[in-house]
C-alpha cells in the first residue's frame, strides 16, 4: 500500500532531475550567448523567460521534499499555504488563495488565502462552474482574467477589484483537486507567456503532492481503524485489559508530547500502548485469568506473548516499528527481562515507554490476586525500579504528566 505514495514521489523527483537537465543546457547557451550577440553586431537577446527556470527549479525541489519529508505529519491546509507562499514568491504577487474540493459538502472550499491589505472579505465557497475558480476547476483549464471589472465570470469580493487575475485547476490525471488564484497586485505583470506555463508546472506538482497526501492519510485511517479492532479482540478475551489498551494509547500521547518526539514515531508508540497485549491472544485462557500465581511453566508460556504479538504484526509493513515495539515490552534497562535480554538503549524507545505505562496501569488496576495500588504507592515503586526495570528519563516524564492528571481512583479490573 505505500507505493500509491511514493510511486507519485518518485515520478516527481525523475521530473525534476529532467527539468534539472533542461536548466543545464539553457545556461550553457546563456554563458555562450556573448559570443553569439557579439558576432550578430549586438541584436541576439537571452529571454527573459530562460532566468527564472532557476527559481522555478529551486522552489520546485523544495515544494517536492517539503511533501515528502512531512508526509502524513501535515494538513493539507499548511500544505495548500506553502504552495501559496511559493506561487506568491514565483509570481512577485501580494494576494492570491487556493481552494480544495470538499466532497462532503459538494464544493470548492478556500483553505489558504493571502492578502495584501486588512480586507478579509471574500467568497469562501464556489459550486463548479460558479466565478472564474469554479469555471477553471469544471473545465479543467486555466483561465486569464485581465480586467475583473469588465469579465461577468468574475465574482468580486470587492467593487474595486481590477488587477489581472488567473485561476490554475489542480490537476490530478486530469481530474481537478482544487484551483489555485492569483491576483497580479502592485504592478505586477499578466499572468501570460512563460509566467502562464511556469504557474501550470507549480499548480500540477502541487496537485500531485496533495493527492499523495490524501491517499497517505486514508491509508493511515485504515491501519488506525485495524489497530483498534485488534485491541477491542484483546480486550474481549481477558478482562483485566478491558479499556486498558484504551487508557495505554492515551497516556501514551501525552508522554510523547512530553519527550517532544517526532509527530510519526508519536503515532507507532501509540499503536504499540494500544497492541502491547495482542499477542496474548495466543495464549489459554485458564493462563490468563488464573486467580492465583503462575507456576514456572505457565509463567514461561506467558513470557510468549510478546513473541507472538510480534508475530501476528510483523507481516504488515506499516506496522514494522511497532510489532518491534511489542515485542521488546518486557525488556528491562538493566537487562533482566524478555525475550531477548536487551539492555538500556537497546531496547527501542517506544518499547521503554510501553514499560512504564503498562507498568502504571497494572499497579493503579485491581487484579484477581491484590487490590490497586494508590497512586503515591504506585509512584514510589516506579521510582524504586528506575534503572533496573525502567528507563529513569521515561520514569520521571511519565511521572510528570500524571502528576498533571486529574486524580483518579484505583480501577477494578
Amino acid at each position: 500500500m505505500p507505493w500509491l505514495f511514493w510511486t507519485p514521489a518518485v515520478l516527481c523527483l525523475l521530473f525534476a532531475a529532467a527539468l534539472a537537465a533542461v536548466l543545464h543546457r539553457l545556461y550553457r547557451l546563456k554563458l555562450d550567448a556573448p559570443a553569439d550577440r557579439e558576432a550578430a553586431g549586438g541584436a541576439l537577446e537571452f529571454p527573459e523567460g530562460w532566468e527564472k527556470l532557476d527559481e522555478l527549479l529551486s522552489i520546485l525541489l523544495n515544494l517536492q521534499e517539503y511533501g515528502v519529508s512531512h508526509a502524513g505529519t501535515v494538513s493539507r491546509e499548511d500544505f495548500a499555504r506553502s504552495v501559496l507562499d511559493i506561487s506568491c514568491q514565483l509570481m512577485s504577487c501580494a494576494r492570491g488563495s487556493i481552494m480544495l474540493w470538499d466532497n462532503a459538502a459538494g464544493c470548492l472550499r478556500i483553505v489558504a488565502a493571502k492578502s495584501a491589505g486588512t480586507d478579509k472579505s471574500q467568497k469562501l465557497f464556489f459550486k463548479p462552474g460558479e466565478g472564474v475558480a469554479g469555471k477553471a476547476f469544471a473545465s479543467g483549464q486555466a483561465i486569464f482574467v485581465a480586467n475583473p471589472e469588465k469579465d461577468p465570470r468574475y465574482v468580486q469580493a470587492r467593487p474595486e477589484e481590477s488587477e489581472p487575475f488567473i485561476s490554475i485547476p489542480l490537476l490530478v490525471k486530469s481530474k481537478p483537486v482544487g484551483v489555485l488564484n492569483l491576483h497580479a497586485t502592485d504592478g505586477t505583470e499578466s499572468f501570460t507567456g512563460y509566467k502562464a506555463k511556469f504557474l501550470n508546472i507549480l499548480a500540477g506538482e502541487a496537485a500531485v503532492m496533495l493527492h499523495n497526501q490524501d491517499l497517505l492519510d486514508n491509508l493511515q485511517t485504515f491501519y488506525l481503524e485495524m489497530v483498534q479492532t485488534l485491541a477491542r479482540a484483546v480486550d474481549s478475551k481477558d478482562a483485566y485489559t478491558r479499556e486498558h489498551s484504551d487508557r495505554a494509547r492515551s497516556k501514551a500521547r501525552r508522554l510523547a508530547s512530553e519527550l517532544k518526539l517526532p509527530d510519526q514515531m508519536s503515532r507507532y508508540i501509540e499503536y504499540a500502548a494500544l497492541l502491547h497485549d495482542i499477542g496474548k491472544i495466543g495464549i489459554d485462557q485458564s493462563i490468563l485469568l488464573k486467580p492465583g500465581k503462575l507456576t514456572p511453566e505457565e509463567y514461561e508460556v506467558m513470557k510468549r506473548h510478546p513473541i507472538i504479538g510480534h508475530q501476528i504484526l510483523a507481516p504488515v509493513k506499516y506496522l514494522g516499528p511497532v510489532a518491534q515495539m511489542v515485542l521488546y515490552h518486557q525488556e528491562w534497562y538493566d537487562g533482566r527481562g524478555y525475550p531477548e535480554g536487551l539492555k538500556g538503549e537497546e531496547i527501542p524507545m517506544g518499547a521503554r515507554m510501553v514499560a512504564v505505562i503498562d507498568a502504571w496501569d497494572a499497579m493503579r488496576s485491581d487484579r484477581p490476586y491484590r487490590k490497586a495500588l494508590s497512586r503515591e504507592a504506585a509512584t514510589a515503586e516506579l521510582r524504586r525500579c528506575a534503572g533496573t526495570q525502567f528507563d529513569p528519563k521515561i520514569v520521571e516524564a511519565f511521572l510528570k504528566i500524571e502528576a498533571q492528571a486529574p486524580a483518579a481512583a484505583p480501577r477494578e479490573g
